[in-house]
């Protein structure tokens, strides 16, 4: 279990809100390292792992000419996954993983091509154009560090977003609960 990922688990956990995820190159990983959190089924809705194209579609409501035009390994597409699992799932937060791997390039991206997508609930102060945040990643190594990078891309996003939602008052709180102060 990482830092990052006990973080997202406390944050959540001290504003009472939910997560849920939704994967395709990390196949899981995300999932298995928050619910490897103690206390994490306090937060964590769920999962869905939508490795094949056309399930983004039919699961997570991912634009279906989007993904024809432009193949799974797309911005928009996960944004629209966050969103879509968010909405699916009934969590105030959604966070997505979508992009190259290897060992072969994909929808013409190269390997190391990723995009990681947070959507929540004070999307409009924390992107001010909506629908959540995305961020593009370009990753060097092999095929396990390019998705061991992806979950921890995903969870410092995350944790961005989770942070930036806290006011003052909030963060005064849970710094005092903590021994802070």
């Amino acid at each position: 279990m990482s830092s990052l990922a006990t973080e997202v688990v406390r944050l959540l956990t001290v504003k009472g809100e939910t997560l849920a995820v939704a994967e395709s190159l990390t196949g899981g990983l995300v999932a298995a390292e928050i619910t490897a959190v103690p206390g994490a089924s306090k937060v964590f809705r769920g999962s869905v792992t939508a490795y094949a194209t056309e399930l983004k579609h039919e699961l997570l409501g991912v634009d279906a000419t989007l993904l024809a035009e432009r193949g799974a390994v797309d911005p928009q597409v996960a944004a629209q996954m966050a969103v879509g699992v968010r909405k699916a799932l009934g969590a105030d937060w959604g966070i997505a993983t979508t992009g190259v791997a290897g060992p072969e390039p994909q929808d013409g991206q190269p390997v190391g091509t990723v995009f990681v997508a947070v959507d929540g609930p004070s999307q409009a102060s924390f992107h001010p154009a909506g629908g959540g945040k995305v961020t593009p990643l370009r990753l060097n190594g092999d095929r396990a560090e390019i998705r061991m990078e992806s979950v921890r891309s995903v969870l410092a996003l995350l944790l961005k977003g989770l942070a930036s939602e806290q006011t003052g008052n909030e963060r005064a709180q849970d710094t005092e609960q903590n021994g802070g102060f």
